[in-house]
């Protein structure tokens, strides 16, 4: 069994061993694409972690007789089996493996002791036909091989969430057929961070990309507890259409005394100044298109602007998924005549 695989190594075809999240990375990688660095946990981790431990016939005894629209009774279940993972001890051959692979990752930054992003990966997430996104757990600012093995428990367990389980249940995916993975990955210190879409999410237009971002780390727009700015960008000539900005009234950064990730009110100097500057939204609308090109479908991407490093250095993809609203759709540009002519221009320079 293989029970770590580099962020180099992996790619689409990698899907059933590391999950759609996991393989994503590994393809941008492949393409040219900053991502920070990092290794993936396969799924033989979780299947031998539940089926010598005996936590997998448990899991299903526990889950047998749930009924879905009975509130109390799904909690409940749910309860009982995320506290039997998390409190199970792993394997020692698993933890060998998370402490080899967190080792190798802190040599690779030449750090001693590197923090980390800790996400699930699940085989069934990020695909066409499911909408499995942001059902699963993710841990930021993770440190030491400890702390990471925690946090892949945590990630194991979150499974089992009521949402998960509901949703698995009434789309008929069997449970023992959804696997982890789970990605560790060199945490970004964030200055600004947020989502992209390589369509506008709000109609379709696929002749636009929309970037919305916030300071600090982009949990604050993925969990949509701020107003980000937000800035609309013709996909074809680059051009910056429309430029709004939130009022980003709160972000989510480290603690130094602590080194946790809290949840702290802006600066008001901040609040209502874009937290990206012109050079900064083409450069992240450029790349993309990049991303769109290679996976030959519209994105849903995350990223993030290093607070530490100089640019161009500093901005990292941290995920990418298929746009799954409107990518089942036959979407069509909105008939402006500039994003028509957009449209047309990028048909033609495509091959039609």
């Amino acid at each position: 069994m293989k029970y770590i695989l580099n962020f180099e190594e992996m790619r689409a075809s990698s899907l059933p061993s590391v999950g759609g999240k996991n393989a994503n990375l590994g393809e941008m990688m492949m393409s040219g694409i900053r991502v920070p660095p990092g290794f993936a946990l396969t799924t033989d981790c979780y299947m031998n972690f539940i089926t010598e431990t005996g936590v997998k016939d448990e899991v299903l005894r526990l889950l047998s007789d749930i009924n879905v629209d009975d509130r109390e009774s799904l909690d409940e279940s749910s309860a009982e089996v995320q506290a039997l993972i998390r409190e199970t001890p792993i394997p020692e051959e698993i933890q060998e493996a998370i402490r080899v692979g967190y080792s190798c990752l802190c040599e690779k930054c030449c750090m001693e002791i590197i923090p980390v992003a800790v996400r699930s990966s699940a085989t069934a997430e990020d695909l066409p036909t499911a909408s499995f996104a942001g059902q699963h757990e993710t841990f930021l600012w993770v440190e030491g091989a400890k702390g990471v093995a925690e946090s892949v428990q945590g990630c194991w367990a979150s499974l089992y969430t009521p949402r998960a389980i509901s949703y698995r249940m009434r789309n008929n995916f069997p449970h023992e057929k959804v696997l982890m993975s789970v990605g560790v990955q060199k945490m970004v210190n964030s200055r600004t961070a947020g989502v992209m879409f390589t369509l506008n999410p709000l109609n379709g237009d696929p002749s636009k990309i929309v970037i919305e971002a916030s300071w600090g780390l982009g949990e604050a727009v993925v969990s949509g507890s701020v107003t980000p700015d937000r800035f609309v960008v013709d996909k074809v000539m680059l051009d910056i259409l429309e430029k709004s900005v939130g009022s980003k009234s709160e972000e989510y950064i480290l603690d130094k005394r602590t080194q946790k990730v809290v949840k702290h009110e802006t600066d008001k100097k901040r609040r209502h100044v874009p937290c990206l500057s012109d050079e900064e939204i083409i450069n992240l609308a450029t790349i993309g298109k990049a991303i769109e090109n290679h996976f030959r479908q519209p994105q849903d991407i995350e990223w993030a602007f290093e607070e530490d490093i100089n640019p161009p250095e500093n901005l990292f993809m941290l995920q990418t998924r298929q746009e799954t609203v409107w990518s089942s759709k036959k979407a069509e540009p909105i008939r402006t005549e500039s994003s028509y002519m957009s449209y047309l221009a990028n048909r033609i320079i495509e091959g039609w």
